[in-house]
């Protein structure tokens, strides 16, 4: 519809009838989906969904319908672009609904050739199980596919697949004729569908947005980083979807144990990246200013950098993001009661990251990332106090961006570089090809990729030890038991000082912290 002004009779009137036709209209032309059915069972203690998945076997050519049961989603897709994606907790019978077996995946997958094959994120499972399930060490680090395929609508004797070109079926094919239907012919094309489908995967956990404790997303996210190098290393795979939803976790007696998955948007090393327009907050700056062209790994540590600093801002689980929420909206009524018209309580600038379009979003990302200052005042100043998370944030921020061969990551104009004397500027960032009167120091930076890798592997690996210690601290906490940690000191800094000349330059050095050495008291 229209936008609807309801503040006069006309509007109230307009939203009434829309209300009406909604209540009479059938069900399919409501989003209905018969596949997922809510079933309220007097021998189960609380209701549950029941879950339709179908697969064509390959010997009888059979569609064959399996169900699983679910009573609890555990993410849902928050994304203004196509449908929501839906992660279910299932099981394969309602008995079992408490220890779920299999992680189902309800999703809307775009399709530039209207394909109905296998997803993308299947194909490239397919790769890594077959390179790492004969070694131990990266074997299970990796989404374990059960099954996927399309959804399937019943149309009286027939299953037709459940795709934006079915929903759309019957509604105008052209720009005059869907003059009150929006976009519909734009929806409905070819070059742009969507098809409905569902993965069912192994149960490995919950995503790292539903953690109890910030350390157990440190070592998390320290493990996925580790295979997903190796997954490059080996195979040339670059994720390109490093999000809250691609990192599952589950405790074990041994401690945290991680899985990664969401590769819909993989490419290979050299191929150029699928463009993901659901998933800009996390992107890389280079991967939202050039949307298509290739990508590297310092493109995915970015995106890893991105979401620390959004877990570690709004917080760690739903509780806490409602703890925040309430804070924040209280802290604006407050401001609203003074006789101050200036707006006392901050807005926040990652939140710049989440709205606009991707050129805009970049933008507000480079000049967060311009200057450690700028950096600490924009990003680290409202994250979490005494989160583990902060230092973490940082050192991984230096690594990424303050490579002393690079020169951070503010364009640099033709004028500016010309006034710059040789000893201000790096000599290989004044030969960068000049786009638009502008160079980018992040193409100077690719050329340093092994390095700044290894420094960033390494600076996970040390924040990994001492989160390691604290969550052992933690479990044992109950018992009264204290546990030295001597050996893992919070990490340097993995950037080597560099004495600045300008206080908004980013070489500022290393961040000295001290700690002392003696028995931590248990939690």
């Amino acid at each position: 519809s229209s936008k609807i002004d309801v503040s006069g009779s006309k509007g109230r009137r307009e939203l009434v009838s829309l209300l009406v036709d909604w209540s009479l209209c059938s069900v399919d032309r409501l989003g209905f989906d018969p596949t997922i059915r809510y079933v309220v069972d007097g021998n189960t203690s609380v209701p549950y969904l029941e879950i339709d998945v179908y697969k064509m076997d390959e010997c009888t050519g059979q569609m064959e319908k399996r169900t699983y049961y679910s009573k609890r989603c555990i993410r849902a897709a928050e994304t203004f672009t196509g449908r929501h994606d839906r992660y279910f907790a299932a099981s394969t019978s309602p008995e079992m609904l408490n220890t779920p077996e299999f992680l189902v995946k309800d999703m809307w997958t775009i399709s530039t050739s209207g394909s109905t094959s296998d997803t993308r994120e299947s194909s490239f499972l397919n790769v890594l199980h077959a390179e790492f399930d004969q070694f131990s060490e990266f074997s299970g680090r990796f989404f374990q596919l059960v099954t996927t395929g399309s959804v399937y609508l019943s149309q009286g004797d027939t299953l037709v697949t459940d795709s934006t070109v079915t929903a759309f079926a019957g509604l105008p094919t052209t720009t005059q004729d869907a003059t009150n239907n929006g976009n519909a012919a734009q929806i409905s094309s070819s070059s742009c569908v969507r098809h409905h489908r569902r993965t069912v995967l192994q149960w490995v956990g919950n995503p790292v947005s539903v953690a109890d404790n910030p350390n157990q997303i440190v070592v998390a996210i320290a493990d996925a980083m580790v295979a997903l190098n190796e997954a490059h290393v080996k195979c040339k795979i670059l994720h390109g979807n490093i999000s809250d939803r691609a990192i599952l976790f589950q405790e074990t007696a041994d401690g945290v144990k991680e899985v990664l998955g969401e590769f819909d948007y993989a490419s290979y090393s050299g191929d150029s990246a699928v463009e993901s327009p659901e998933l800009m907050l996390f992107q890389s700056v280079r991967r939202l200013e050039n949307a298509g062209t290739s990508s590297t790994r310092l493109d995915d540590w970015e995106s890893i950098l991105y979401l620390l600093c959004w877990l570690g801002t709004f917080g760690i689980n739903p509780t806490q993001r409602r703890e925040y929420a309430e804070d924040y909206a209280a802290k604006s009524a407050a401001d609203k009661a003074t006789r101050y018209t200036k707006q006392l309580t901050p807005v926040l600038p990652i939140l710049d990251w989440n709205r606009e379009t991707a050129i805009a979003i970049a933008n507000h990302k480079r000049l967060n990332l311009s200057a450690v200052s700028n950096f600490r005042s924009s990003i680290l100043l409202y994250m979490r106090e005494n989160s583990p998370l902060r230092p973490l944030v940082l050192d991984l921020y230096r690594s990424l961006f303050l490579h002393p061969g690079c020169y951070g990551v503010i364009l640099l104009t033709d004028d500016h570089a010309a006034e710059m004397k040789d000893g201000d500027i790096p000599a290989a960032l004044r030969e960068i090809p000049s786009i638009n009167g502008r160079r980018d120091p992040l193409i100077l930076r690719d050329t340093f990729e092994n390095e700044i890798v290894a420094n960033l592997l390494r600076v996970l690996a040390e924040h990994k030890q001492v989160a390691l210690v604290a969550l052992r601290n933690a479990t044992s906490a109950a018992a009264g038991v204290t546990e030295s940690d001597d050996s893992a000191e919070i990490p340097a800094s993995a950037t080597p000082a560099k004495k600045s000349k300008k206080n908004d330059e980013p070489y500022d050095g290393p961040a000295k912290r001290t700690r002392s050495k003696a028995t931590r008291s248990v939690p």
